[in-house]
């Protein structure tokens, strides 16, 4: 009696651990289908086109996720992708109303358009990255840093690139008259004036700094331009698009924060979208995800880095204006706050 007291206790634990088992399963299905199928079921209108300009870098990573897990369309959005060469080409082509949003421009270039005070407002960052390297040429006598002063030295002018090439030379006791600076503007100059040796260095952004890398063989050395400052990837509008359009931004918004959840459950899948927009290994693809963030957020730390640009800015005489403006102003913060309230922090 007692084995069968045994065996029948060691049943009923099991079945216990086997609805256990059915619950957990029927409630992550519960919890995946209401995050990310409840805009099939909530949004019941007319899908709503608008176009999203963009650059082909890293920053982008949510945007290629949302736009391959269909995010956007349960959301109610026909998004067309329009792709530029830089952010600040891409944020260009929005005021010039080629575009209504603009993903992944950078803060530097964002910069430069409050200090001509432009229209313009941010309504969320979608990135904190790592990615601008300096790439020289070793036949060029470059093996150490100071090896750059007299050197022809390209990057894209009016670009984080050329914020961060500035800045690397003045932590090394330089500055851009040391150098011949040289403005290079698209990807594939980025890589073959360097390779085919019509300039000595580039300062650019990953993945080109590595196809550069590469090019050179042995004959290339690598710096790391940012130090520990970030490049944010913004979201950024004009203040008219915005106030007239408040339901796409809504929904676009929307579908970047379940791209970012996505990203966050998924994570193999995740890496595999991203890699295949930017054609690159698995190795360096490894090197992305292990030093990039990709969150929407809107934060303190923005102001402090738009601010530091804008200084430099005002000491390299790329800007008239003698005061760095406020950036409060150019930020737009309801609309992340009725998405992500958790994820919006600024001291006002």
């Amino acid at each position: 009696m007692k084995q069968i007291g045994m065996k029948s206790a060691k049943q009923f634990i099991l079945v216990v651990i086997i609805i256990a088992a059915i619950l957990a399963v029927v409630l992550g299905s519960m919890f995946y289908l209401n995050f990310y199928m409840s805009p099939r079921q909530g949004y019941t209108g007319e899908a709503e086109s608008i176009t999203i300009g963009y650059s082909p870098f890293e920053q982008n990573a949510l945007l290629w996720i949302a736009q391959d897990q269909h995010f956007f369309s349960l959301n109610g959005l026909n998004v067309i992708l329009r792709k530029y060469d830089t952010g600040a080409g891409s944020l260009d082509g929005m005021l010039n109303g080629e575009t209504d949003i603009t993903a992944g421009v950078t803060e530097f270039p964002t910069v430069e358009k409050a200090f001509k005070k432009e229209s313009i407002r941010i309504i969320g960052t979608i990135a904190k990255t790592e990615q601008i390297y300096l790439v020289g040429r070793k036949d060029r006598g470059i093996e150490n840093v100071l090896d750059l002063k007299g050197k022809r030295v390209g990057t894209t002018l009016k670009t984080a690139a050329h914020f961060y090439l500035g800045r690397f030379l003045e932590i090394h006791s330089m500055d851009m008259k040391d150098i011949i600076l040289v403005d290079v503007k698209t990807p594939a100059e980025w890589v073959n004036a360097v390779a085919d040796g019509d300039i000595d260095a580039i300062a650019t952004s990953e993945p080109y700094a590595n196809l550069a890398r590469k090019r050179l063989g042995a004959n290339a050395v690598i710096w790391p331009a940012q130090g520990s400052q970030p490049i944010f990837g913004l979201v950024v509008s004009t203040d008219e698009w915005i106030t007239n359009h408040p339901e796409p931004v809504n929904r676009f918004l929307k579908s970047l924060a379940q791209a970012e959840e996505y990203a966050i459950n998924n994570p193999v899948e995740a890496k595999a979208i991203i890699q295949k927009q930017l054609n690159v290994d698995a190795e360096y693809m490894e090197t992305i995800w292990s030093q990039d963030r990709f969150s929407l957020s809107l934060d303190q730390s923005l102001i402090l880095v738009m601010e530091d640009e804008a200084r430099w800015m005002i000491n390299n005489n790329l800007t008239t204006e003698e005061k760095i403006p406020d950036f409060l102003d150019y930020i737009s913060e309801n609309e992340l706050k009725s998405i992500k309230s958790e994820a919006v922090n600024f001291i006002r």
